[in-house]
């Protein structure tokens, strides 16, 4: 495997910290925040972190319970907790990178679904040549993401997202602003699953997708190889 110095990659996390009208709190996912982080960086590549509002992104309590070898890593990098602490304000990223990941976690839902910053930047990345990627509830910031031909990107496209059932199966499903399945579909995705909670990962092209938590690595890994092919 070759090394990627050379190559920048943006992790993308909520700043929304709020679960629904539950009074309990949500962020994102720690282990799809940490294991793409991990194998970014043990590649080589350069990894910037990047939310709506800058500054501290809310991890959501539940992640933070559920340790991992890559979490434990994560927080015991002195550099990654500094740039999670230290997020830089998605509206002013520059378009200079390689590849965008979205990390999951529900409070992509809330915000990432609906930040035209974040739309645009990924509208132009893609069109570019960069690799654009998500897991989990990350896809949710895909809805608003239109590809060169001014259609949805994922119109047509092979797409892995966090599913209906497994929403279900959390008892979520009622909470949520909406079913994000669902919605792929309907904007045209040719949405693909596997096993409730188990790693599952669509490459199509440019466009890398994970269905859940446990898919977080595999996905970082296909966007290592989109890259390597480029």
């Amino acid at each position: 495997m070759k090394a990627l110095t050379a190559v920048k990659i943006l992790l993308i996390v909520t700043s929304h910290s709020q679960f629904g009208n539950t009074g309990e709190q949500t962020g994102f996912w720690m282990e799809e925040l940490a294991a793409p982080y991990e194998e970014f960086t043990r590649a080589g590549a350069q990894v910037d972190i990047a939310s709506p509002l800058g500054g501290k992104a809310p991890a959501d309590p539940r992640s933070q319970k559920e340790e991992s070898e890559a979490t434990r890593a994560f927080l015991a990098d002195a550099q990654a907790t500094k740039k999670l602490a230290n997020t830089l304000v998605l509206g002013k990223v520059k378009d200079t990178y390689d590849a965008y990941f979205v990390v999951g976690g529900h409070g992509v839902m809330w915000d990432l679904a609906t930040h035209s910053p974040l739309h645009q930047l990924l509208s132009a990345a893609y069109a570019r040549g960069a690799v654009v990627s998500a897991v989990c509830h990350g896809p949710a910031a895909l809805v608003g993401v239109k590809g060169p031909d001014g259609k949805p990107l994922v119109a047509g496209k092979r797409v892995a997202a966090f599913s209906n059932a497994e929403e279900k199966a959390a008892k979520f499903d009622t909470i949520v602003p909406f079913p994000l399945e669902t919605r792929l579909r309907e904007l045209g995705a040719r949405y693909e699953s596997g096993p409730l909670w188990g790693s599952f990962v669509v490459r199509d092209g440019r466009l890398v997708t994970g269905q859940n938590p446990a898919s977080s690595a595999a996905a970082a890994r296909e966007v290592l190889s989109a890259l390597r092919e480029k």
